[in-house]
């Protein structure tokens, strides 16, 4: 399965170009321009699974520089302060970790 599976490709081209400048990322906003809030429950779910590709039930520091990049190729890097800042946002329990539970409160918050 591919992120283009769950969200339509213009809209994830649109937000993916949306950001390509280094600090412009807001976590929020992207997941708007994608079509995040369209989403049920189960969606998010399987879109967190393709977001955790070490497939540990988790996306942590490692893993979340990329994020741009599981939605497309071409996409860039997060910078440290943008990768800080999601995780601020995300780790809703405080350990490291953005976790299902974690993703999909972050994702009804939008």
């Amino acid at each position: 399965m591919a992120m283009t599976d769950l969200f339509n490709a213009a809209d994830i081209k649109k937000a993916v170009e949306a950001f390509s400048a280094q600090d412009s990322f807001n976590h929020q906003k992207f997941f708007e321009m994608v079509g995040m809030k369209r989403k049920t429950p189960e969606e998010r779910k399987k879109i967190f699974g393709l977001l955790d590709k070490s497939e540990r039930g988790y996306v942590d520091e490692e893993e979340l520089p990329s994020l741009l990049r599981n939605f497309s190729p071409g996409g860039r890097s997060l910078t440290a302060a943008e990768t800080k800042a999601m995780m601020a946002a995300g780790d809703k329990d405080g350990d490291g970790k953005i976790g299902i539970d974690d993703f999909l409160t972050m994702m009804a918050e939008l």
